[in-house]
């Protein structure tokens, strides 16, 4: 019986994808005037790609979301491991106390931070920049990370880093030589922002944008499908 229920499931899903990519081949009067169940009757892929650059820019938006996830999940990790290691294997003050603070960022509701921030960065001149974003996904990525490090960190013998040290090593080549190979996992507008603004006026086009916009995640999901039924089994024990 899961099964079933999984395989409707799937036949749901597999039916709204198989839909938007047919729906992005029509025209915007083909999809008015026809039958929700027909096939494209030719091609306006290109044309409707076109009305996507002209209205919202989805190339810019898509190389925006990029740029802005990748380097905040870049310094949001870098940050976040040097605090887990402090916190879970130096010799420090007050390790609860800086753990719950830096984790604190992830307790209160996302909306209490938005008019604060917006107000910071407008004095500061990073609204509407590319560096006011990467800073603003960087730190709210941070405490997540810092949480999950720290709790694998604590895991590691103290008696691998003691070795270590006895051997010479400093804090820091103990963190970079020892730490970071074994917490190595087994396995301006965003794109998402912009296609919000395309309402629903052409709706094939809005179909592309769908399409597009979800090509990076199931790549990244395809290419790294191993790592991650590595880490479910990892995490299961």
């Amino acid at each position: 019986m899961i099964n079933v229920v999984l395989s409707f499931l799937a036949l749901i899903w597999i039916f709204s994808v198989l839909f938007a990519f047919m729906s992005s081949f029509k025209g915007r009067r083909e999809y008015n005037l026809g039958n929700f169940w027909d096939l494209p009757q030719g091609n306006s892929l290109m044309d409707n790609f076109k009305e996507l650059n002209q209205s919202i820019s989805i190339t810019k938006g898509i190389g925006n979301s990029f740029l802005h996830a990748v380097l905040g999940a870049l310094f949001a990790v870098a940050i976040a491991t040097l605090a887990a290691y402090a916190i879970s294997h130096l010799e420090i003050k007050h390790k609860m106390l800086w753990f719950m603070f830096i984790y604190s960022g992830t307790i209160f509701p996302f909306q209490i931070y938005l008019i604060p921030i917006y107000r910071g960065f407008s004095k500061a001149g990073l609204y509407d920049t590319r560096l006011g974003m990467v800073l603003f996904y960087t730190a709210i990525c941070i405490p997540f990370c810092m949480f999950v490090l720290r709790n694998f960190f604590l895991g590691i013998s103290r008696e691998i880093c003691e070795s270590a040290k006895v051997d010479g090593a400093g804090d820091f080549q103990v963190l970079v030589k020892i730490f970071l190979p074994m917490a190595k996992a087994p396995d301006m507008r965003t794109v998402m922002s912009a296609v919000s603004l395309l309402g629903k006026a052409n709706v094939p086009s809005l179909m592309l944008a769908c399409i597009l916009v979800s090509i990076p995640t199931i790549a990244l999901f395809m290419f790294l499908q191993k790592n991650f039924e590595s880490g479910f089994v990892y995490q299961s024990k």
